[in-house]
């Protein structure tokens, strides 16, 4: 079982493991070593979750999930298949603790005095500028 969250655990044979051949500079070791692993978990019918929690996943995590609802984590930074596949596993932990976070509700403020005579003062100073910059037009 892999903790998400207080009161949700996902088991392990929810997840499903793949092992590719990564891409980018390597040499020969490259060319032969499946070390890039890619995390699918399926969020559409996952019986672990609870609809308002796969709601708020597949809403927040709109881009990485496919049309089947399949959540897919790809981790390719390391040299080893099995740092990969603990990478992918931690990203996958950190993506669905951040999707499932309760947002604080944006408490509405107003400008201070002082902020509002600063912005006053910098507006007066930017048309003093713009006056400056006037053509001079002589009275005959």
């Amino acid at each position: 079982m892999i903790e998400i969250v207080p009161g949700l655990a996902v088991p392990d044979a929810e997840l499903a493991f793949a092992a590719s051949r990564s891409g980018g500079p390597g040499g020969q070791n490259v060319n032969k070593v499946a070390t890039k692993v890619t995390l699918t978990f399926d969020v559409a019918s996952s019986p672990s979750l609870t609809d308002a929690q796969r709601s708020r996943i597949l809403a927040r995590l709109v881009t990485r999930i496919s049309k089947d609802g399949v959540l897919h984590v790809v981790s390719q930074r390391h040299r080893t298949q099995g740092a990969n596949r603990t990478a992918a596993l931690e990203r996958f932990v950190e993506l669905l603790r951040e999707a499932l976070a309760e947002e604080a509700p944006r408490v509405p403020t107003r400008p201070s005095r002082a902020a509002r005579q600063r912005r006053v003062a910098e507006k007066e100073l930017h048309a003093r500028t713009k006056q400056t910059r006037r053509r001079v037009v002589q009275d005959e």
